[in-house]
C-alpha cells in the first residue's frame, strides 16, 4: 500500500523541483559586441534575438556616438574605450550612425 502512494505521491511532488530546473536551464540571451576602429563599425551587420544587449567599445583614438536612423536609441559622445550599451527588445532592423563621422554606418537585424 505504502508503495502505491509513494508511486502516485512523487511524480506531483517532483514537478515543481522539474519546473524549477526547466527555467533554470533556459538560455539567456548572450551579450554581442560591436568594435569601433578605423572608423568602421565591426562587424557592420549584426543579427541577434530579442532580449540581447549589444555593446559598441570605442577602439578608436578620437570619439564616436552610436545614433539609431529611427532615434530608437543614442549614446553619448564616448572616448577611447569607453562603451554603450542597448537592449533591443523588439524585433525588427535597426540601422545607426556615428553623429560625428556620418559615413560610419551599421545595422542591427533583431528577430523575436
Amino acid at each position: 500500500m505504502l508503495h502505491i502512494l509513494l508511486r502516485r505521491a512523487l511524480p506531483v511532488a517532483l514537478a515543481p523541483a522539474t519546473a524549477l530546473l526547466l527555467i533554470a536551464a533556459a538560455p539567456a540571451q548572450a551579450a554581442q559586441t560591436v568594435t569601433i576602429g578605423n572608423f568602421t563599425f565591426g562587424p557592420e551587420a549584426l543579427t541577434v534575438k530579442a532580449g540581447t544587449t549589444v555593446t559598441w567599445i570605442n577602439g578608436d583614438d578620437v570619439p564616436h556616438t552610436i545614433v539609431a536612423v529611427d532615434k530608437s536609441f543614442r549614446s553619448r559622445v564616448i572616448d577611447t574605450d569607453e562603451r554603450f550599451a542597448f537592449t533591443f527588445t523588439k524585433p525588427g532592423a535597426y540601422a545607426y550612425f556615428c553623429s560625428i563621422h556620418p559615413h560610419m554606418t551599421g545595422k542591427i537585424v533583431v528577430t523575436p
